[in-house]
């Protein structure tokens, strides 16, 4: 049966029951036009309860069949993919309401009724309303199960027969689980002996690869330790020869110092400038009877510079010598600096002759811890900052200088720098 044909018969059956309704409710109201005694208002309130009774059997009746319809409807939209619910849950609706309104109805005329009467019959009005709701109900039961078989003759209705098809859909799908979960367990069986089978392998190749790697590892650090040692033995071979090597060079040495100790000395060539030297001290000696010289050599290490080193008290003396002797003729200072010795100090003097074109030093020594000296500033007059400059780093006195000072640090400063145990007195600076 089409969606349509229920639809029809739906709407037949619920104007049959709103016509007879409404037949009753003519009936009922005629009734009590003709009557006016208790009996027939009695009578009337039976008539009210058996309509009561079949407004129930009309409400069970349409929810029953609006269930029905409902579940074959939403069935066939399951199908069709269509949705027409809505549309049977109004009218499902709208016959209820229509019931409820009815029965309210009846209730009421029932209450009037027992209230015009003033006697009390409603204890058997009760059990009269309980015999028919009995009868009511085995007569709708036996409706339903008629209908129930006729429709199963017929094979025209299924609206019925929902819950069976359901319990058989039910036990449809429990067999189908069932038989899926069994090939599933012989599945998940036959894969676990495969996998088992697999899984051996795998592990059986494992070991392998893992023995064959440590076998490799082995090799390799035999290997290595077979280079490391051949790398020392290189190495101590490398340095055993080294050290022959070092102890034959010492040997050679020893012997080639044995043979310079055993010959005899090579002769020193003689300077070009020992003759110069030898005609400056020779004008020396001439003019002083006493020895003013400690020293006297050609400074090989300085261009072969004759070298005189003077007594400090006759150092002013020679170097006025050496300035106005017309054989020597040293007109030109051009070098003057103190140094510390740590036992003694000296002054340097370097002094260059234009006319004779012949350079000579002299050195003079003195007291550290006294150190004083004549000043040659009025001889050459170069010789003025940088006996300047001695004084100040240095802390040598000349004496008789025209303006010994400080030229390079302040009147204030504490110590001398160029002094070997010099101590600065701030010691950020």
């Amino acid at each position: 049966m089409d969606e349509k044909a229920k639809e029809r018969l739906k709407k037949e059956a619920a104007e049959k029951a709103r016509a007879a309704a409404q037949r009753k409710r003519e009936e009922r109201e005629k009734k009590k036009e003709e009557s006016h005694d208790s009996v027939s208002e009695v009578n009337q309130t039976k008539d009210d309860v058996t309509s009561n009774q079949d407004l129930e059997k009309q409400k069970a009746a349409a929810a029953a069949k609006a269930k029905a319809a409902a579940i074959a409807k939403k069935k066939a939209k399951e199908a069709e993919g269509t949705e027409t619910e809505p549309t049977s849950n109004q009218d499902l609706e709208k016959q209820k309401a229509a019931a409820a309104a009815k029965a309210k109805a009846a209730a009421i005329a029932k209450k009037k009724a027992k209230e015009a009467e003033g006697t009390e019959t409603e204890p058997t009005s009760n059990q009269d309303l309980e015999k028919q709701k009995a009868a009511a109900a085995a007569k709708a039961k036996a409706a339903a199960i008629a209908k129930k078989k006729a429709k199963e003759a017929e094979g025209t209705e299924t609206e019925p027969t929902p819950n069976q098809d359901l319990e058989k859909q039910k036990a449809a799908a429990a067999a189908k689980a069932k038989a899926a979960a069994l090939a599933k367990k012989k599945a998940k069986e036959t894969e676990g002996t495969e996998t088992d089978s697999t899984s051996n392998q795998d592990l059986e190749k494992q070991k392998a690869i893992a023995i064959a790697k440590a076998k490799a590892a082995a090799a390799a650090k035999r290997k290595a330790k077979n280079a490391n040692e051949s790398g020392d033995s290189e190495k101590a071979k490398a340095i055993a020869a080294a050290k022959a090597k070092a102890a034959a060079a010492a040997k050679a040495r020893g012997k080639t110092t044995q043979a310079k100790e055993t010959e005899e000395p090579e002769p020193i060539t003689p300077s070009p400038q020992q003759p110069i030297l030898d005609r400056y001290l020779n004008i020396v000696k001439e003019h002083y009877k006493d020895d003013i010289l400690e020293d006297s050599y050609i400074n090989r290490m300085s261009k072969h510079v004759p070298t005189i080193v003077v007594k400090l008290e006759h150092y002013y003396s020679l170097a006025l010598l050496f300035k106005q002797h017309s054989g020597l003729h040293f007109e030109f200072l051009s070098e003057l600096h103190g140094t510390d010795f740590e036992t003694y100090m000296e002054i340097y003097v370097h002094l260059y002759s234009f006319k004779n074109k012949q350079s000579v030093a002299l050195k003079v020594k003195m007291d550290r811890e006294n150190p004083r000296v004549d000043s040659i500033a009025s001889i050459w007059p170069g010789a003025n900052w940088p006996e300047c400059e001695a004084y100040d780093l240095l802390g040598i006195q000349f004496t008789n200088h025209p303006d010994l000072h400080r030229i390079m640090l302040g009147e204030d400063w504490v110590g001398h720098p160029l002094r070997k145990d010099y101590e600065p007195y701030d010691v950020e600076v």
